[in-house]
């Protein structure tokens, strides 16, 4: 009886060989698609999937890849723990913040001659992006694709823009804020943001900078609405 019974399991166990096979390879099968669906995933997304999070992009370039307007002057300050220590900018820039450079009557050139000076004075740190000057002359101190010692804890993710200014009330003369306009239009364009992205030193720290359109608020939302008109000769500049 048991003889009979071992042949018997033996002839059945043959029999689901070919049915065990078709299951592990389907399976397998399964495994493979599934496999392939999240590594087309991955792609899209640039990373893991995240549910229902959209997929987080950057916009910085790098220096060199930039193709800058031909009426900003490449001047950089050379590397320095105090005014430009090659800190690479977060691969997302989410604004531009706008200043003023709170020494009146002084020229962008000298302002960024000062910014080369502090890495021998060493009693401060303090840089940005842009100065542009009372005759509109827009310099450039520091690459787009590091850091500037401008904007506190913004410093991070954020161009910054410096602008000289003739009196202590900070008004820009019409030539600094048409270059202003123009060089925040262009930052705009490059980084996909918009005017709601444009911020003073004063929305980020609460210091009075720039200075003007901080104690004129209403001067400040006229230059927002300049650059959505997009025209640089029609301005409601103070």
């Amino acid at each position: 009886m048991g003889r009979h019974a071992s042949v018997s399991d033996r002839k059945r166990r043959t029999r689901l060989r070919p049915a065990v096979r078709l299951v592990l390879l389907l399976l397998l099968c399964a495994a493979v698609a599934g496999s392939a669906l999240l590594l087309r995933s991955c792609v899209i997304s640039g990373g893991a999937p995240t549910g229902n999070d959209p997929p987080q992009t950057g916009n910085r370039i790098a220096q060199e890849a930039l193709q800058m307007p031909d009426w900003v002057v490449r001047d950089f300050v050379p590397v320095n723990e105090f005014s430009r220590p090659g800190t690479p900018i977060d691969a997302r820039i989410n604004g531009i913040v706008v200043h003023y450079v709170g020494n009146p009557g002084t020229t962008a050139e000298q302002n960024r001659s000062y910014y080369k000076q502090l890495a021998r004075l060493r009693n401060r740190y303090a840089s940005s992006h842009f100065l542009i000057g009372m005759d509109g002359a827009v310099i450039q101190c520091v690459p787009l694709d590091e850091i500037a010692y401008a904007s506190s804890q913004r410093n991070h993710d954020t161009i910054s823009i410096e602008c000289c200014h003739p009196g202590e009330d900070g008004a820009f003369t019409d030539a600094t804020y048409q270059a202003l306009l123009r060089l925040v239009r262009w930052l705009c364009d490059t980084y996909g943001l918009d005017a709601g992205d444009v911020i003073r030193h004063y929305d980020v720290t609460g210091k009075e900078c720039p200075r003007y359109f901080v104690r004129h608020p209403e001067a400040w939302d006229a230059f927002r609405r300049d650059l959505d008109r997009g025209d640089p000769g029609k301005t409601t500049a103070q």
